[in-house]
C-alpha cells in the first residue's frame, strides 16, 4: 500500500512540475521575471491540491488517483494560456480563474468527505429534476436573465456577477436521468418490431424521449443556444443506450435531433446563420458580416494553423487576435503556441479521464451508479467534442467552454464538481470485495448452514414420530441429542403408540427418568418370522422406525431381535464403538423388538457413555 501511495504522489507532483515550468517559461518570454501576485497564489493553489489528494486518500481510499492529476494538468495549462493573453490584452482574468479555482477545489473536498455513498442522491431523483430544469431555464427570466452575443444563457445575480446555470444544470438532470432509468430500464429495454435489423421500442416507451426532446428544442429556440441543446439531448441518449442495451435509441435520438435541427436552421436566422458560417467559412458574404458571420470562426482556425506541428511557444504567438481567445476559442490559442502536438496531448488527457471514468462504469456493480458515471464522463466527453468539432468546421460552432481550460467560474466549478463525484464513484467500483477464504467469513458461513439445516430438520421431525432418547439423555434443542434410526447402538427408539403418556412427556431441557432396575430377562435367540419381507425403504437419519406390522407378531409375542443391537450388547468394553451396520432390512426387526420390550417389561439400562449421558 506504501508503495501504490508513493506513485499516486509522484504522478500528482509531475503535474505540478509541469504546470510550474509552464508558467515559469511563459512569464519570462512575456515579462521578463515571474509576478509576485502569481507566485503567492500559485502557492496557495498547490497547498490546495495536496490536501485535496490527503483527504481523497483518507476518506476515498479505492479511488481511481488518475482523474485528479489530470484535471490539475489541464487546469494549469488554461490558466497559463489565460495569463498569456492577459499579457497581451492588458487584463486580469487569469487571477479571478485562480479564485475560482481555489473554491472549486473547497467545493470538490467537501463532497469527498461527507459523500460517503453516493447512491443517497437517488432519493432525490425527481427534486434533481425540478432543480435542473429551473437552471436550464432560468436565463428566460425577465430580470436575471443576460444574452450576450446573440445566447441568452447568463444570469446575473446583484453583487456576485453572472454566470451560467447550464453547467450546474447538466449534473442535477445526469442525477434524474439515472434514477429515471433505473427505475424503469426494465420496461425500455422490451423491444418491439424490427426495422432495418434493428430492434425498435415499443409506442408507449417512446414516451421519456419524446419529452427530452421537446425541452431541447425549447432550448435551442428559446435560449439560441445549440451547444446547450444538444449535450442535454445526446446525455439522455448516452445514458439510455447504457441503461438498455439497444442501438436503436442512438439511432432514433440520432434521428430526432437531426430532424429539429434542421427545422430550427430552417425557422430561426439565428440556427440557419450558424449553419451557414459552418458551411461556407472563407466566402466574402460570410467572413464580412457584422453579426453572425465566420470572422471569429476563420482567426481561430488561422491560429491553428500558424501552430504547426511544434507550435511557436509559450509566449510567442499572437493568440489575441482571436475573439474570446481565452474562453469559447481557447482552444485555437493553445494550437498556436502548443502546435498539433500540444494539442493531441491535451486530447489524451481528456481522454485519460473519459476512460477512467467508463472502467468506474463497468466495475461498478450498483445500476445506479453505472448510469451515473457513465452520464457525468460522456458529457463532460460531449462537451469537449462540440468545442474542438466546433473550432475545426467538424460541426457548427456551439458555444460551449472547454471543461477545466477556458476561462469562466461557473465552468470550473461545475466540472470540478463532475470529477469529485467520479472520484466517489470509483472508490465504490475499487472497494475489495469481502475475503472469501477467511476463517470469520468461513464461521458466519458455516453458522448460517446450520440455521438452515436445523429449520428443516425441526419442520420435517414435526410431522414424524417422536423418539425418546433413553439410558438419561437430555431431551432439548441439541441437534446432536436426537435418536439415529440408522445408529444400531442406538436402543432408544420406541414407538409412541405403545408407550405411556408418563413415560416420554418430558418437557425439553430435562432428564428423562430412568425405568427401575430389573433384572433382564434372557435373550433368545434372533428368529425369523414368516411373512417378513426385506425392507426397501431408505429412512433417513433421526426418522423414528415404525411399529413391525402385526402380521409378523405370533400368539405369544415372542421378541424379535436384531442382531446388530445384540451385538452392542454382548461387547464387553462399554466404551467401545458399536459394530458397523447392517442392511436396511433390520429396522423392521430392531422396531418389532423394542415393542416386544416395552409391552413384556422396562428395558434395561444402557450402559454408561460420557457421564452417563448418551451424546
Amino acid at each position: 500500500m506504501i508503495a501504490t501511495r508513493f506513485r499516486q504522489i509522484f504522478l500528482l507532483l509531475i503535474a505540478m512540475a509541469i504546470s510550474a515550468l509552464a508558467f515559469i517559461q511563459m512569464f519570462q518570454r512575456t515579462t521578463g521575471s515571474f509576478p509576485a501576485q502569481y507566485a503567492t497564489m500559485l502557492g496557495v493553489v498547490t497547498a490546495l491540491f495536496l490536501v485535496l489528494w490527503g483527504l481523497m486518500v483518507h476518506f476515498q481510499p479505492y479511488a481511481s488517483q488518475l482523474v485528479l492529476p489530470c484535471v490539475l494538468l489541464l487546469t494549469a495549462t488554461g490558466v497559463t494560456m489565460i495569463a498569456r493573453i492577459d499579457q497581451s490584452m492588458d487584463t486580469a482574468v487569469a487571477m479571478r480563474q485562480l479564485t475560482w479555482l481555489c473554491i472549486a477545489i473547497v467545493l470538490s473536498a467537501l463532497i469527498i468527505i461527507f459523500l460517503k455513498d453516493y447512491r443517497v442522491l437517488r432519493r432525490f431523483s425527481y427534486v434533481s429534476m425540478v432543480v435542473g430544469l429551473v437552471l436550464l431555464l432560468s436565463p428566460m427570466l425577465p430580470v436575471l436573465g443576460q444574452e450576450v452575443n446573440g445566447a441568452r444563457i447568463w444570469v446575473r445575480l446583484p453583487g456576485l456577477g453572472q454566470f451560467q446555470p447550464g453547467e450546474f444544470a447538466k449534473l442535477f438532470l445526469a442525477f434524474f436521468f439515472a434514477a429515471y432509468l433505473f427505475d424503469h430500464r426494465d420496461q425500455l429495454a422490451v423491444g418491439g418490431k424490427k426495422f432495418l435489423g434493428l430492434q425498435l421500442p415499443r409506442i408507449k416507451d417512446l414516451g421519456p424521449i419524446i419529452i427530452v426532446w421537446f425541452a431541447s428544442m425549447g432550448v435551442l429556440i428559446m435560449q439560441h443556444d445549440l451547444g446547450t441543446s444538444l449535450m442535454f439531448f445526446a446525455m439522455f441518449v448516452a445514458m439510455l443506450y447504457v441503461a438498455t442495451g439497444r442501438k436503436s435509441w442512438i439511432v432514433i435520438g440520432l434521428l430526432a435531433f437531426a430532424v429539429g435541427a434542421v427545422l430550427a436552421a430552417s425557422v430561426f436566422s439565428h440556427v440557419g446563420q450558424r449553419v451557414d458560417a459552418w458551411l461556407h467559412p472563407f466566402s466574402n458574404e460570410q467572413y464580412n458580416k457584422p453579426y453572425g458571420g465566420s470572422w471569429q470562426l476563420v482567426t481561430g482556425i488561422f491560429g491553428l494553423a500558424s501552430g504547426g506541428m511544434l507550435g511557436t511557444g509559450l509566449g510567442q504567438g499572437h493568440p489575441a487576435l482571436t475573439t474570446f481567445a481565452n474562453s469559447d476559442f481557447i482552444y485555437a490559442s493553445l494550437g498556436e503556441e502548443l502546435g498539433l502536438t500540444g494539442v493531441m496531448a491535451i486530447l489524451v488527457i481528456y481522454l485519460l479521464i473519459v476512460v477512467s471514468g467508463l472502467i468506474t462504469a463497468m466495475k461498478i456493480k450498483d445500476g445506479f451508479g453505472k448510469l451515473l458515471a457513465s452520464g457525468l464522463v460522456f458529457t463532460m466527453a460531449f462537451q469537449v467534442f462540440t468545442v474542438v468539432g466546433g473550432i475545426t468546421l467538424v460541426i457548427p460552432l456551439t458555444g460551449l467552454t472547454l471543461p477545466y481550460m477556458a476561462a469562466g467560474g461557473s465552468s470550473l466549478i461545475a466540472n470540478f464538481i463532475l470529477a469529485a463525484l467520479l472520484i466517489v464513484i470509483s472508490d465504490a467500483a475499487n472497494s475489495p470485495e469481502p475475503e472469501m477464504t477467511s476463517k470469520a467469513f468461513q464461521y458466519e458461513a458455516l453458522a448460517v448452514l446450520r440455521d438452515k439445516e436445523l429449520e428443516a430438520r425441526a419442520n420435517a421431525n414435526a410431522t414424524e414420530p417422536i423418539a425418546r432418547p433413553q439410558g438419561g439423555a437430555v431431551v432439548g434443542d441439541d441437534p446432536d441429542d436426537t435418536a439415529d434410526a440408522d445408529d444400531p447402538s442406538d436402543d432408544s427408539i420406541i414407538d409412541i403408540t405403545q408407550q405411556a403418556p408418563d413415560r416420554y412427556d418430558v418437557p425439553a431441557g430435562h432428564v428423562a427418568p430412568l425405568p427401575p432396575a430389573a433384572a433382564p430377562s434372557p435373550k433368545p435367540a434372533p428368529t425369523t418370522r414368516p411373512g417378513d419381507a426385506p425392507d426397501t425403504h431408505d429412512l433417513p437419519a433421526s426418522f423414528a422406525a415404525p411399529t413391525a406390522p402385526a402380521a409378523a407378531r405370533t400368539g405369544n409375542d415372542d421378541p424379535i431381535t436384531d442382531t446388530t443391537t445384540q451385538a452392542y450388547y454382548d461387547n464387553d468394553d462399554p466404551m467401545a464403538p458399536p459394530q458397523p451396520k447392517h442392511h436396511h432390512a433390520a429396522h423392521a426387526a430392531h422396531s418389532a423388538h423394542t415393542a416386544a420390550h416395552t409391552a413384556t417389561g422396562p428395558l434395561p439400562p444402557l450402559p454408561p457413555v460420557n457421564g452417563g449421558n448418551r451424546v
